[in-house]
């Protein structure tokens, strides 16, 4: 696909199956400092665990790469055809080096989505162009810099958090890192048992398999023991200095324990130590439980802006859990026994990256 620009700009459609051409984007999201989720190696992380198809639109002048859209290719018979950048992440949009070719690339994405039957079109952050519809008051994320050592990292935490994280540092928890099976198959547990009792569907194991194979050394997985068994988890992803924890909860004994504010604590201390220099907590939907969690660590919350494009004559996805028409069906999903809700939770999560 090609869209003039300046007459000497084009715009196409990008077969990220191609290293050369993976290559070349992943400098470009580097070089102009792009967040985790425009990277290639994230799509195509997404496709390898879901089946969601990883592609995206390339700007170009003269041979140079000038801007990037990064798209998730959503399929889904519950939740329709979507292209989102990016899927499964909670940033992504447009990169360029200039509004005009940002503007540009949002412009032919309309024309490849109306040509490739996708509904809509989510961009997760980036210049979103005037007449689509955005928002700025439904997510916030939340991160910090790190403290120099780990007395004071404690002491840059509120005084109620603060005291929490000291007791669990007086109880009889253990913590490991590692991105081995036992790891792997300790955070799948404790996540899924997280997310059910949120009534929520798990993700599918298959995703965090590929995220932590495709990225190596900068994921890695967290975990607290108590008594030998693990009680919480956390799944975090290293960029540009800064540690995401990203998937992560804990079982129902580690609400009394403190599991989870060991373990994010831990976190820190755990990324400082590996040269990280900011805390990225990630996303929460605003006043929602999540985000006065974080809060009260003393993170503050930064708007994050979404747009949305429809098709004409399509209506957009509806994922938003906190809609009316959610209630009964989350109610229903937390009576699920979990090992029913573990086993076709994944079949319909892949749908709502």
């Amino acid at each position: 696909m090609n869209a003039p620009l300046r007459h000497s700009t084009r715009i196409r459609a990008i077969d990220l199956s191609d290293p050369n051409e993976t290559s070349r984007i992943e400098g470009f999201v580097r070089d102009n400092g792009g967040s985790l989720f425009q990277r290639p190696l994230w799509l195509q992380a997404v496709e390898r665990g879901t089946g969601q198809a990883a592609t995206g639109l390339v700007a170009e002048k003269l041979g140079t790469v000038t801007g990037w859209l990064p798209l998730s290719s959503v399929q889904s018979p519950l939740f329709g055809r979507a292209l989102v950048s990016s899927g499964f992440g909670v940033g992504g949009g447009v990169l360029a080096v200039g509004p005009d070719t940002g503007e540009a690339l949002c412009r032919a994405v309309q024309e490849y989505a109306v040509r490739t039957s996708h509904a809509s079109i989510e961009l997760r952050g980036g210049a979103i162009p005037a007449d689509w519809d955005s928002w700025d008051d439904r997510h916030a994320n939340f991160a910090a810099d790190l403290a120099d050592d780990e007395e004071a990292q404690l002491l840059w935490v509120p005084r109620k958090q603060r005291a929490d994280i000291r007791k669990s540092l007086d109880t009889d928890l253990t913590v490991t890192t590692g991105s081995d099976e036992p790891h792997r198959a300790a955070h799948y547990a404790i996540y899924a048992a997280s997310v059910h009792n949120l009534g929520t569907p798990v993700f599918p194991r298959s995703l965090f398999d590929a995220m932590l194979d495709a990225f190596g050394d900068n994921a890695d997985i967290l975990t607290v023991h108590h008594a030998g068994e693990p009680i919480a988890s956390v799944l975090s992803f290293y960029h540009r200095e800064t540690v995401m924890p990203f998937w992560g909860g804990g079982v129902f004994a580690a609400r009394a324990l403190k599991a989870n504010e060991r373990m994010y604590y831990e976190l820190m201390l755990h990324a400082r130590r590996r040269g990280m220099t900011r805390f990225d907590f990630g996303r929460s939907k605003t006043g929602s439980g999540p985000f006065k969690y974080k809060k009260n660590w003393g993170f503050e919350p930064e708007a994050l802006t979404y747009g949305l494009w429809s098709a004409p004559g399509s209506e957009p996805r509806d994922l938003d859990p906190t809609d009316a028409s959610y209630a009964a069906k989350i109610a229903l999903w937390k009576k699920l026994p979990l090992r029913v809700a573990n086993l076709i939770g994944p079949h319909i999560a892949r749908g709502l990256a």
